[in-house]
């Protein structure tokens, strides 16, 4: 198992403290940096790019909401969040926390929380792994988080896929499904004779394509089968009515 690095971000000296006491008896994580201020938590995670962020939510000048919500870096490192009020959690899981700690932290739920982080990033390096690999490599099936765990998703049951920021919403017939991986990596694990991207925010599955609709100076957007009408960009427009056969 390799070691997690972890970044502690609170503006009270004794709870950053508490923090290092109590990541000294998890194992396999090292604490590589420590910050109070939420500008600096931001140029911490810049220059040292930890794995995982433990980040308190009310701090001075910047709070540790709008800290996750502006991150950039890339890889972006997992998220709990430490706080003493509760009505911030909604707020959080917003921005993808992987879980939210109440002051005081008890050790079981701290151990807990770094477990689940250390699973999401296990997820995330997989879905890199997949998308780096060559197209004769493609799933079959894309593992997706649900609210009981993990379930395969066939890629054959996918009807159009629409960007979230860093996420992607995987459209089916019966729910959809958020998942993280860029568009970019997702594009190389996708059939390109299922599935074709007519957006730089969208795929669709062109055999699942009820109307086109013409928009006007060559614009067009796409009604599917479950009633979501899909933009086609500029750019994809050519290619998205010869597959079609409009062309």
């Amino acid at each position: 198992m390799s070691t997690l690095h972890v970044l502690l971000v609170d503006d009270e000296p004794l709870a950053l403290r508490r923090l290092e006491t109590l990541f000294g008896d998890i194992d396999d994580v090292e604490v590589v940096g420590t910050a109070s201020t939420g500008e600096e938590a931001e140029d911490r995670i810049a220059k040292l790019r930890p794995d995982l962020v433990m980040l308190d939510i009310s701090m001075p000048q910047k709070s540790g909401i709008r800290v996750a919500a502006d991150l950039v870096a890339d890889p972006r490192p997992e998220i709990i969040f430490v706080t003493a009020f509760e009505q911030y959690a909604p707020d959080a899981f917003e921005v993808d926390a992987a879980d939210y700690l109440l002051k005081p932290v008890r050790f079981d739920r701290l151990r807990q929380a770094v477990e689940r982080a250390r699973r999401r990033q296990a997820m995330r390096d997989a879905a890199d792994r997949m998308a780096n690999a060559p197209a004769a490599a493609r799933e079959e099936a894309i593992w997706v988080q649900v609210a009981s765990g993990n379930l395969r998703l066939p890629v054959a049951q996918i009807e159009w896929v629409e960007a979230a920021r860093d996420y992607v919403l995987l459209h089916t017939a019966t729910r959809s499904y958020i998942h993280r991986i860029s568009m970019t990596a997702l594009e190389q694990l996708l059939d390109p004779a299922q599935i074709m991207r007519v957006h730089r925010s969208a795929f669709i599955r062109p055999a699942l394509v009820k109307a086109v609709q013409r928009l006007g100076k060559g614009l067009i957007a796409l009604e599917m089968e479950d009633g979501a009408v899909v933009q086609v960009g500029p750019s994809y427009v050519r290619a998205v009515l010869e597959r079609l056969g409009l062309a």
